[in-house]
């Protein structure tokens, strides 16, 4: 049983209820040090007005690269951000490896279990440290041989006799703000933040999940689900195409995706937004198909969390989607699969349900990546929201303008 509770739309944004505020001279001083250009075209959007009238912000959203680039700085390097799951880290010497913007990170589990994470580069001369993921006992530069204990202390400085100056207590590598919820790993790479501060889990569920922490506890998201593979699609098209597609309330499904179609309710569809989470949600039904009818259960949820991550809950599955901004126009998409641990060896139902999603993650591929090139057309400018479906899609749209201006 799903146990969701909207908040009242009037306590989203203060700004769809007060007159716009001009930006500060300091917001606008800071946003013109990535550019005046994206500074104006943030202005392109209002919130203010109701999604019945609005129009969707303009492509140059989707296209500009000084748009991307304050994206980065104001979206991206600031909050929380999901990287992995814990799983990846389960064991002492395990780490993980990835990229966020120009951020190359590192995350890991020392000898006393204890999770770090790091800017994934030597102090020397900048090299990359690790790559993938697996074990390792220390990171040993492959460029000049400096090596670093998992908790960041340089434990070596290879052939540096006679230099001056130098304390090998200020030459750790630099450390990032972790945190667990669930089985998902989260990164605050904000340079504001003090990752030396004591990481208090109720304060970074209510940073990251406002009110929904609990309700998505309640609707199966926890860490007792078996994790079981990876999927990962590289996508010409803007990152904020495939969020756009996923928040559309269904609205694409029947057309684009008419096995899914098959299997869901669709006429149940629903929709409720909370503070930086909105969460769809749909009926299972019985179709000619038994397995389609056993892969996507009796109900099923689609938690998206701003501004990237998506989380859905679907009988006895749950998978996420990571969605990594490579450009204006190019994202990566990782898909991570779960599975109720009583189902795990199954293989046959497995395999089934896998073919299906990648079915689907192909169908939505062609459509974003369709709307990319339509995108930049000079023949497209902005569009317009289908009020009764679309909700989620304008939430996600007035989240970015009140966090690009800040």
């Amino acid at each position: 049983m799903l146990l969701l509770k909207p908040i009242h739309p009037n306590r989203l944004f203060r700004s769809h209820t007060a007159p716009r505020e001009q930006p500060k001279k300091s917001s606008s001083y800071a946003l013109r040090t990535v550019g005046c250009g994206a500074q104006r075209l943030v202005l392109d959007f209002d919130p203010k007005i109701p999604i019945e009238k609005a129009v969707t912000p303009p492509s140059s959203w989707y296209t500009d690269p000084s748009f991307y680039s304050l994206e980065l700085q104001r979206v991206f390097y600031r909050g929380w951000q999901a990287v992995g799951y814990t799983e990846q880290i389960k064991e002492p010497h395990d780490f993980f490896t990835g990229r966020l913007g120009d951020v190359e990170f590192v995350v890991c589990r020392d000898e006393k279990g204890k999770i770090g994470a790091f800017h994934n580069v030597c102090r020397h001369h900048a090299s990359l440290l690790a790559s993938g993921s697996g074990k390792k006992s220390c990171f040993v530069c492959p460029y000049h041989g400096w090596t670093y204990g998992l908790d960041g202390a340089l434990c070596k400085a290879t052939r540096i006799t006679g230099i001056q100056n130098f304390s090998v207590n200020d030459f750790g590598l630099i450390p990032l703000k972790v945190a667990t919820w669930g089985p998902f790993i989260l990164l605050n790479i904000d340079k504001e933040v003090s990752p030396k501060q004591e990481v208090d889990n109720d304060i970074v569920a209510h940073e990251w999940l406002g009110s929904c922490s609990e309700l998505l506890c309640l609707n199966g998201v926890d860490s007792s689900l078996a994790y079981l593979c990876r999927r990962e699609y590289t996508i010409e098209c803007n990152w904020k195409v495939f969020v756009d597609n996923y928040l559309d309330g269904g609205y694409h499904v029947p057309y684009a995706h008419k096995g899914l179609a098959s299997g869901l309710k669709l006429d149940s569809y629903s929709t409720m937004i909370y503070e930086k989470v909105s969460i769809q949600s749909c009926g299972g039904c019985s179709v000619e198909s038994e397995d389609d009818f056993d892969r996507l259960g009796s109900k099923a949820i689609y938690a998206f969390i701003y501004p990237n991550f998506m989380i859905n809950r679907y009988g006895p599955w749950m998978d996420t989607n990571l969605v990594i901004p490579l450009g204006p126009r190019k994202c990566l998409v990782v898909f991570d699969y779960f599975l109720e641990a009583s189902l795990k060896d199954d293989q046959d139902f497995i395999n089934r349900s896998l073919v299906d999603s990648e079915r689907v993650q192909m169908e939505d591929i062609t459509l974003c990546e369709g709307v990319q090139r339509g995108l930049e057309s000079p023949a497209y400018c902005s569009g317009r929201y289908a009020p009764t479906v679309e909700m989620a899609m304008h939430h996600f749209h007035c989240l970015l303008y009140d966090n690009l201006l800040l």
